[in-house]
C-alpha cells in the first residue's frame, strides 16, 4: 500500500502558485496512474487504484497548508496506512526552482504544512520530495513570494521537476525509496 500526498492550499486563487507545487505534482501523478481524484474524507480530496498489484492512494488535503496534518493523520488511521508507506511532496524555499531533494526524514525546516504533519503523525520520519521553488531575490516577504507564480524563465525547470517528481513517485510503487533517492535527487 502506498499513499502519495501533495501539500497546497485549496481554492482557485492558489492554483499555479509556488506554495501549491505539491498539488500540481499530485494532479499529474493521478493523471499518469489514471486515478480519479473524486472522493472526499477528513477534509481531503483523494483517489485510489491498483498499480502493479499495489493499492495506491493519492491525497490532497483541503485544509489550508498549516493544517495539513488534520487531514493526513485521520486519513492514515482510517485506511490503516503505515507511515513508512507515505510520500509527501511539498515546496522548498532552500532549493532552486525545479530541483528535487528526496529525504526519508527531517525537521519541518520552517514549513508549516510539514510542522502540522509532524504534530499529527508524532514523527519526523516520513518520506518526502522537497520541490525547489527558490527564494525571493528582492525584499519581498516570504509569505507573499510563495503565493506568487513562477516566472516564465523558471517554468521550464519547474515542468521538468514536476515530471521527475511524478516518475519518482511511480518508482516508489515498484522499488525501495533508497533506490528512488539515488536516481532522482538533484
Amino acid at each position: 500500500m502506498k499513499l502519495f500526498i501533495g501539500l497546497g492550499n485549496p481554492g482557485s486563487r492558489f492554483d499555479g502558485t509556488r506554495h501549491n507545487i505539491g498539488f500540481e505534482v499530485i494532479d499529474k501523478l493521478a493523471d499518469s496512474l489514471n486515478i480519479q481524484m473524486q472522493q472526499t474524507k477528513f477534509k481531503g480530496l483523494y483517489g485510489t487504484g491498483i498499480v502493479g498489484g499495489e493499492k495506491v492512494f493519492i491525497l490532497k488535503p483541503l485544509t489550508y497548508m498549516n493544517l495539513s496534518g488534520e487531514c493526513i493523520g485521520p486519513f492514515m488511521d482510517y485506511f490503516q496506512i503505515p507511515v513508512e508507506d507515505i510520500l509527501v511532496v511539498y515546496d522548498d524555499l532552500d532549493t532552486l526552482p525545479g530541483k528535487l531533494r528526496l529525504r526519508t526524514k527531517g525537521s519541518a525546516g520552517g514549513h508549516n504544512g510539514i510542522k502540522s504533519m509532524i504534530a499529527h503523525l508524532g514523527t519526523q520520519e516520513f518520506k518526502r520530495i522537497r520541490f525547489g521553488i527558490g527564494r525571493p531575490t528582492n525584499q519581498q516577504p516570504v509569505p507573499d513570494f510563495v503565493l506568487n507564480r513562477f516566472s516564465k524563465e523558471e517554468q521550464i525547470d519547474v515542468e521538468s521537476g514536476i515530471e521527475r517528481s511524478v516518475k519518482a513517485c511511480e518508482a516508489f510503487i515498484e522499488t525501495t525509496f533508497d533506490k528512488v533517492m539515488n536516481k532522482f535527487n538533484g
